[in-house]
């Protein structure tokens, strides 16, 4: 697989991978694409899960919900 970045898109991509140790961009692009995989799977692994709770009919209160919402946001 090949992607085509502007030179100055390049140049910066270098610089982050400077700034985070790395030895050049191609692994930095690398390891983001392997996280981008791995959250896409955590993601719908999460909604599969939600859906069979609601399958099931189980479902918790708006308050709760909410709750657990402002949880996340602060973590």
């Amino acid at each position: 697989m090949e992607v085509q970045f502007t030179q100055e898109q390049e140049a910066q991509l270098a610089q982050i991978a400077r700034r985070d140790g790395k030895t050049d961009a191609g692994q930095l692009l690398k390891d983001a694409a392997l996280r981008l995989l791995n959250e896409d799977e955590r993601f719908r692994s999460a909604v599969l899960e939600g859906k069979a709770y609601a399958d099931r009919g189980e479902f918790i209160e708006e308050a709760e919900m909410d709750a657990r919402f402002e949880e996340m946001l602060r973590s």
